[in-house]
């Protein structure tokens, strides 16, 4: 596949993404809805593994790559689904949108592989701003929506702490492989959560229900994180940037689209604080640097 299709692709399945859980989690419970979600994953990455003849390392960094992975995708996913119930698919986009800054924040505690200079402190702030508009913008919408934003917000922690913790142990596993062990180690977790929460099997699955948990198994849960580590590796982290800037805003407009969801001018101009605080943390210092050569500084 191509850098520019690969690219699309990535774009298209992260923007359907909050939406596609959102409508799964509405025809089943959001405990049975990520469980088999996981599961189509898993099942499709036994597949690729034996297709594509991909090994399967067990070494050490491999097994903590694999439990690293297991345990924040689990936070992650489980707070999300969970907060789908309360919130709509644009403010799942936006929120998740702050995950690179969240993840320069830990990877700047945790790793002290980069300073955090002033435009990415600039960058956090017009963040934390848009965090703050989105909230009074979207939390009125339904009853539980302010307890659905907190929950969301420590699954991006989760999610971003998690790559940070994957960074930490600097395992070269091949990414469809770490893939596979990640849902090993979730998929038990997601299971005993269905059970003690709901147990059951509905009678009855709405179409769309089946078809979105269809979509998140494959395209979510394997394809798209395939076709993202593809992208990092050839690309430059510039470009590869760009992507957490274009999903929030598509997402918002599909969400109020196709499922008819309210979108408040405080969400706009939240979504556009956030956006703009990506631009200043991933190219301020660049910025500057042409600036200053300009005035020959």
């Amino acid at each position: 596949m191509s850098l520019q299709a690969a690219f699309l692709s990535v774009i298209l399945i992260w923007s359907t993404t909050p939406l596609a859980i959102k409508w799964s989690a509405q025809g089943i419970s959001p405990s049975l809805a990520v469980f088999s979600r996981m599961a189509i994953g898993i099942v499709l990455c036994i597949v690729l593994l034996k297709l594509f003849r991909v090994a399967f390392p067990l070494h050490r960094k491999a097994r903590l790559a694999y439990v690293a992975g297991g345990l924040s995708m689990f936070g992650a996913m489980a707070l999300t689904y969970w907060s789908s119930q309360f919130v709509s698919s644009g403010m799942i986009a936006v929120l998740f949108g702050l995950s690179p800054l969240v993840t320069s924040l830990g990877a700047a505690l945790w790793l002290k592989e980069e300073a955090l200079t002033t435009s990415k402190w600039g960058g956090m702030l017009l963040g934390v701003l848009g965090l703050m508009l989105v909230f009074r913008g979207g939390i009125h919408f339904t009853e539980g929506a302010a307890l659905g934003v907190c929950a969301l917000l420590l699954a991006v922690v989760a999610q971003s702490w998690g790559l940070v913790w994957l960074k930490r142990i600097d395992d070269d596993s091949p990414p469809l492989a770490t893939t596979f062990g990640i849902l090993s180690v979730s998929l038990p977790l997601f299971f005993c959560v269905w059970w003690l929460v709901d147990g059951s099997i509905p009678q009855q699955v709405t179409q769309r229900a089946a078809v979105a948990t269809l979509y998140l198994g494959t395209f979510g849960s394997v394809l798209g994180f395939a076709l993202y580590y593809y992208l990092i590796k050839h690309m430059d982290a510039g470009r590869v940037a760009l992507i957490t800037l274009i999903t929030p805003v598509l997402a918002l407009l599909l969400g109020h689209a196709l499922n008819a969801e309210p979108v408040l001018p405080q969400v706009w101009l939240g979504t556009a604080s956030i956006v703009l605080g990506l631009c200043l943390h991933r190219w301020g210092e660049q910025w500057i640097r042409v600036a200053n050569r300009k005035r020959g500084v």
